[in-house]
């Protein structure tokens, strides 16, 4: 009796329902552990260079978001030196415009990568849906092939075909939780980048009406 439990165990464990699904149900089910690492990929790369960011505002550091902001607004300053016209208004105009456009490249440039978990979050668990429905066509075939409705027969099939749903739920749920996380850090990045722009440009501002 015991041997008979130990056996039905092993062969409802995760590997053997993988091996013994179908293949397109295999496909489905790689195609997703794959998508799982991937955006566990870009969830760990993205929060270190998030927190990269956070910790270092320094406008001196030519490879963070402030610096190169920062030097957005210096190369516009030595662009307005050389007009023929002193023109305080369109010189602060064309420099509000250059830093606001720093500021949404860096905040693109940073949130590049969460329309990936965007989508594995939302097509994941429709991905294992689809392998869930295509397992279990299955499993009734085999059921109707051989006639026999007991336990032993239906179990294997039904949970090859609901471990696919498992895995899709598996990859969507880390993915989902981080885009939300993720694109909550990203906006505190984007309104603390916003305000340092302005900072930069009452600084730049002040200058250009000190003549330089």
């Amino acid at each position: 009796m015991d041997v008979a439990v130990n056996t039905s165990a092993a062969a409802l464990s995760p590997i053997a329902l993988f091996i013994q699904a179908d293949w397109v149900v295999r496909l489905v089910m790689i195609g997703l552990l794959v998508a799982s690492l991937w955006s566990w990929h870009v969830i760990v790369s993205t929060y270190r260079a998030l927190k990269r960011v956070q910790g270092d505002a320094s406008p001196g550091n030519a490879a963070m978001p402030a610096g190169r902001i920062h030097a957005v607004g210096l190369a516009e300053m030595e662009r307005g030196r050389d007009d023929a016209e002193f023109d305080l208004a369109g010189r602060r105009d064309r420099m509000a415009t250059a830093l606001n456009s720093a500021v949404t490249r860096e905040v693109d440039r940073l949130g590049e990568r969460l329309n990936v978990l965007a989508t594995i979050g939302s097509v994941s668990p429709f991905v294992g849906l689809f392998g869930t429905v295509w397992g279990i066509m299955r499993a009734f075939t085999g059921i109707a092939a051989a006639q026999n409705t007991s336990l032993a027969v239906v179990a294997p099939g039904i949970a090859e075909a609901l471990f696919a749903t498992a895995i899709g739920l598996f990859a969507a749920i880390p993915a989902v939780i981080a885009y939300n996380r993720l694109g909550h850090m990203l906006n505190r990045i984007e309104a603390h980048l916003g305000r340092y722009g302005e900072e930069l440009h009452g600084m730049f501002s002040r200058q250009m009406v000190k003549g330089d």
